[in-house]
């Protein structure tokens, strides 16, 4: 049963991390739950207040951050609502649209579009949409330090 436990907490691991590069996957909801099949399969006892306190706030940070950085990216390139509504849109189903380029064309594209839709012209709805991709790659960078934090922080617990 301890080898089917670490499989299952690895496996939760590597999906939380790719889940920082792929956002239809749980990432932060992942490695969290990584934390429970521990306890389950082995014990809970490691974990305290402070833990689950800091785990929590983690994964709390990430969420918040994942919307704040990618729209901070889009109305930093001087991007308005609809833009950063469009790259939300484009980061979400860019890549069933375009299996192999929707993660990148999806947001630009959203941003693009929505920002040609409030009659700006194709120049600023470009840097716009130039800011989506800005803000994506920034929001990866920041999910997957933070993920690393989350997996380092259960290892210097359980040991």
């Amino acid at each position: 049963m301890a080898i089917l436990g670490w499989i299952l907490v690895i496996a939760l691991f590597a999906v939380g991390m790719a889940g920082a590069i792929f956002p239809i996957l749980p990432g932060a909801l992942a490695i969290y739950a990584a934390f429970f099949v521990y306890g389950l399969f082995f014990t809970f006892e490691p974990f305290g207040f402070w833990f689950w306190s800091i785990q929590t706030l983690i994964v709390v940070v990430m969420f918040v951050a994942d919307y704040a950085v990618s729209a901070w990216g889009v109305k930093r390139y001087g991007g308005s609502r609809a833009s950063v509504i469009g790259s939300t849109i484009g980061v979400i189903f860019g890549p069933f649209v375009i299996p192999a380029f929707g993660l990148l064309l999806g947001p630009f594209l959203g941003a693009l579009i929505g920002e040609l839709i409030t009659g700006a012209d194709v120049g600023r709805s470009t840097k716009a949409a130039i800011g989506a991709i800005v803000g994506l790659f920034t929001s990866m960078v920041t999910k997957f330090i933070l993920q690393i934090v989350m997996i380092v922080l259960f290892i210097i617990w359980i040991i």
